[in-house]
């Protein structure tokens, strides 16, 4: 299996959407990457660096970074397609020779990173061990002994291993419900509901994409995005997976893959329900229709991330329904706090953007959740 040479061939064809939760974006048939969005960049505070962008994503998290007052210094790659179009976005990075020369260079602070996913935990693990703090693009672990590896030399070490949930932290619908969240507008949450549509072109995909061992299953993967919501909406800080189960449905080509998973998680703060899927129509023009429902003693909340099939026109819409009756919020200016957040976090050594114990448990959950699952074996 050339796993490098299909991950080139894919990056070139993806989009430079990067709010969604796949593994590999829809791909546009282009042949390289668009001209970046303007990103505001704030005064230079901290100085990050850039090591495996294998997954689109890696621009989101550049530019959230940029945004909160971090400058870009380097960028190590082993393809050099995939590093001609990184650089085409970000001309003024510095080609590294190395990733050494990157981990050894003390004027930085910070590494992203949004490798394969089987290659991530132990670059973080590095990344730490030269005294780093590492943002790695989801799923930022893909073993429950990789977990275990990650907590002991986080703890050890004193660092910020922080992994992108962009579903929530860079969709401006989910910061919105946040916010009211906190203010009360629903009273208590009781119960959250994820709903993770995706869309599939295999002939698109790498070979890895339908393999387990490098991308650790659906739950692990989408999911990560779910369990992290979950626990920010519930203000869980302790939980546990109630039941879980994956399929392949629909792809008896790929027998490893899988194409279905939901599961049902419990904690001190409620209750929640995930499902993820490989479904989306190609008449949906965007990857998936994600949405987030919560569930609260006085009311609840709908949030349409990327589109609404009622025909409002892009993503980020919210739906409230009170005691005061039902509204409908355009959130499409909400501001992104999380780049700001997570600067102030490396230079103060705080943690406003993300709990570090959070960032772990939202993984955790989604490791444990695909290890339990019971694997179907539907015939449709």
């Amino acid at each position: 299996m050339n796993i490098n040479e299909n991950t080139r061939r894919q990056f070139l064809k993806q989009t430079a959407m990067v709010a969604g939760g796949s593994i590999l974006l829809q791909a546009a048939a282009f042949a390289v990457p668009p001209p970046p969005p303007a990103v505001k960049a704030a005064d230079a505070r901290i100085r990050f660096s850039v090591i495996g962008i294998n997954h689109s994503h890696i621009n989101a998290m550049v530019d959230a970074v940029t945004r909160g007052g971090g400058q870009l210094v380097a960028v190590y790659a082993k393809e050099s397609d995939l590093l001609a179009g990184f650089m085409r976005r970000y001309p003024t990075a510095k080609k590294a020779a190395t990733d050494t020369e990157i981990l050894e260079d003390p004027s930085i602070q910070l590494i992203l990173s949004s490798g394969i996913p089987v290659d991530r935990a132990p670059l973080g693990i590095k990344v730490m061990q030269h005294g780093k703090d590492y943002l790695v693009d989801k799923p930022g672990v893909i073993t429950l002994a990789q977990l275990a590896e990650v907590r002991k030399v986080q703890k050890q070490t004193k660092r910020i291993y922080s992994i992108m949930y962009s579903e929530r932290l860079e969709n401006r619908g989910s910061v919105k419900a946040g916010e009211l969240v906190q203010a009360g507008a629903i009273g208590k949450v009781v119960q959250t509901i994820n709903i993770a549509p995706h869309k599939m072109t295999p002939r698109s995909r790498p070979e890895w994409f339908f393999d387990p061992k490098y991308y650790g299953g659906i739950i692990t993967d989408i999911g990560s995005h779910q369990f992290d919501q979950y626990l920010f909406y519930t203000g869980s800080t302790q939980a546990e997976v109630t039941a879980s189960q994956v399929a392949n449905v629909h792809n008896p080509q790929y027998p490893k893959f899988e194409d279905f998973g939901d599961a049902m998680v419990h904690g001190n703060g409620g209750m929640g329900y995930v499902r993820l899927d490989w479904f989306t129509p190609d008449g949906v023009s965007v990857f998936g229709d994600g949405r987030l429902t919560i569930l609260g003693t006085d009311g609840y909340i709908e949030v349409r991330k990327y589109i609404d099939i009622a025909g409002r026109p892009g993503g980020s819409h919210l739906f409230l329904a009170d005691k005061k009756g039902i509204q409908y919020i355009d959130c499409s200016t909400q501001v992104l706090p999380f780049g700001e957040q997570f600067v102030n976090d490396v230079v103060n050594r705080t943690e406003t953007a993300m709990p570090q114990a959070h960032c772990l448990l939202a993984t955790e959950l989604a490791l444990q959740a695909q290890a339990k699952a019971k694997r179907l074996d539907l015939k449709l």
